[in-house]
């Protein structure tokens, strides 16, 4: 959220949160204002609201010195950029492993895809090393045996997403090396995954393994002969 907090009767705000890239905030631990996060709560992503919070949603009869006076009506002016749900993601990373287990693998899969959801946020936001940590965690879980082989499926889809999401955030790292072998994984589940190709042969590229990159390259521009962004590849390769 993008936010500004009023006084009444006073222009400049008493705090604020405003920038290009707002950081995460957690309702709850971050916000803990009450009418703030009432207020949160019946907002949609876009939305651009005031919000008028008499002193018992908000600081009370003591206020907060120096800055609120007690009894203090304040004004919120807030913007919704963006949200994610992950009340049920954390409650789950709180169990322990053996807890873990018992749960159905689609409960699983969801949590993995809320975490891929998160890292994806913020390697939006250029927040590289914690996207890594999301990707990762997401990874953690998909590690169990599966049942059937409708289940293997399942998973190595799950995986093969994060997979790819890691190889380029090891690449926009300038860890190519890390890069390369996500890349693989990958590929290791879908050997014509055009990204998995493209993304190892960015990494061998970087790491002057030329003749590796070429052939990375050259059987993702088979799979998708049109792509721009393998096309550009080669080209440089080729210089």
């Amino acid at each position: 959220v993008n936010y500004f907090g009023y006084l009444e009767h006073r222009d400049e705000p008493f705090t604020k949160c405003c920038s290009k890239f707002p950081k995460l905030m957690k309702l709850g631990k971050d916000i803990t204002l009450w009418g703030l996060e009432i207020g949160l709560l019946t907002m949609r992503k876009g939305e651009v609201a005031r919000f008028f919070l008499m002193p018992k949603y908000a600081y009370g009869q003591l206020g907060c010195p120096p800055l609120i006076p007690p009894n203090s009506t304040v004004t919120f002016e807030v913007e919704l950029l963006d949200f994610l749900n992950s009340a049920e993601s954390d409650a789950f990373f709180e169990l322990t492993a053996e807890q873990q287990d018992t749960f159905p693998l689609q409960k699983v899969l969801e949590v993995a895809d809320r975490e891929r959801q998160f890292g994806n946020y913020l390697y939006r936001n250029q927040v590289l090393e914690h996207a890594k940590e999301r990707y990762k965690r997401a990874l953690s879980i998909l590690g169990r045996s599966p049942s059937s082989a409708a289940e293997q499926q399942q998973i190595d889809a799950s995986k093969l997403l994060v997979f790819l999401n890691l190889s380029i955030t090891y690449l926009k790292l300038k860890r190519p090396a890390r890069a390369l072998a996500y890349g693989e994984k990958a590929l290791k589940i879908d050997q014509r995954n055009a990204k998995g190709l493209f993304r190892c042969g960015q990494a061998c590229l970087c790491m002057a393994e030329y003749e590796k990159a070429r052939d990375f390259l050259v059987r993702a521009q088979h799979i998708q002969p049109f792509n721009h962004d393998i096309n550009n590849e080669l080209k440089k390769l080729a210089r």
